[in-house]
């Protein structure tokens, strides 16, 4: 079992490539290499490959660090399934975790994060949940996008820890933390890998 993600950045043309490519860049290779684990294709759409049980989590890690940006977003679709056919590059790889994936993508009309596995009650459960969290992802400022990234990068990080990093107070960085629905999202994560 594997997941694929497939995603693309929602008005890219807001910033310099330059901008949010770095950083997608620089969140897609702590998972792996490219073109192997992930690749960027067609100017602003990419796959990447990880574990089923740290998808979700990979997921929001990347909306986080694209959502630094100002007015600029990301969709991402979650295929979970198998790999029949590995090739040097992600793209050229498949399987139905590909299938799954590319489908998903197909299908993320009013949503930009989904989930599309071999188990249909799971997809609908988690994709309900999905949709709620949006709620709050979708209007995360840089600000919070920031503390989200460093907070899901370090989970061993008290608030003090949280604070230093971002050159703030603990006081900002609770705040922070509970404007962005953090806590929640760690539930729903903690429901994802239970149940994947």
């Amino acid at each position: 079992m594997t997941s694929i993600i497939t995603g693309d950045i929602i008005n890219s043309r807001a910033h310099l490539p330059k901008l949010w490519l770095e950083s997608l860049k620089d969140t897609l290779s702590k998972f792996g290499t490219s073109p192997k684990t992930w690749e960027i294709y067609r100017g602003d759409s990419f796959q990447l490959e990880t574990p089923p049980e740290l998808a979700l989590k990979t997921a929001i890690l990347i909306k986080a660090s694209i959502k630094q940006l100002k007015d600029i977003d990301v969709r991402l679709a979650i295929g979970i399934g198998e790999k029949s056919y590995a090739s040097g590059a992600i793209t050229e790889s498949n399987g139905s975790a590909f299938v799954n994936s590319g489908e998903c993508f197909e299908n993320l009309k009013k949503t930009t994060l989904a989930v599309k596995s071999e188990y249909p009650e799971f997809d609908i459960t988690i994709n309900i949940m999905l949709g709620l969290a949006l709620l709050t992802m979708n209007s995360w400022t840089p600000t919070t996008a920031h503390l989200i990234t460093l907070a899901l990068e370090h989970p061993d990080y008290n608030q003090k820890q949280l604070a230093k990093l971002t050159n703030s107070t603990q006081g900002n960085v609770s705040q922070g933390l509970k404007r962005s629905g953090y806590d929640e999202i760690l539930k729903l994560l903690e429901y994802y890998t239970q149940n994947i």
